[in-house]
């Protein structure tokens, strides 16, 4: 399997295309505070691969606070069925900075 960095703005096109799925591994308090409105949460405390959503024929791609628990996430990855996934440079961090909308509470 293949781990990919990439950046705020490669995600936000992908969505915008309908090519991404967007997995938060932050905590359940974290993203009840603000998160990426397309985001699943599955949270890095309790990771589990078969909880991730459907992600056929398109980009799994996990994100958290600042791009360091992501990619714990993808380690946890290694050995699955999935091709690539991608992290998400800086996290909602970058994300916030780059203009992308999060919904919060």
């Amino acid at each position: 399997m293949n781990i990919e960095i990439v950046s705020v703005a490669t995600v936000q096109a992908w969505i915008a295309a309908g090519e991404a799925v967007i997995v938060d591994v932050r905590e359940d308090n974290e993203f009840a505070l603000e998160h990426i409105a397309e985001a699943t949460l599955v949270p890095l405390s309790r990771f589990d691969p078969a909880a991730l959503p459907p992600s056929e024929g398109k980009r799994l791609v996990l994100h958290c606070r600042s791009g360091i628990r992501c990619g714990h996430a993808a380690g946890l990855l290694q050995g699955s069925s999935l091709d690539t996934v991608y992290r998400m440079e800086g996290g909602i961090l970058e994300w916030k900075q780059f203009g992308g909308p999060v919904v919060s509470h």
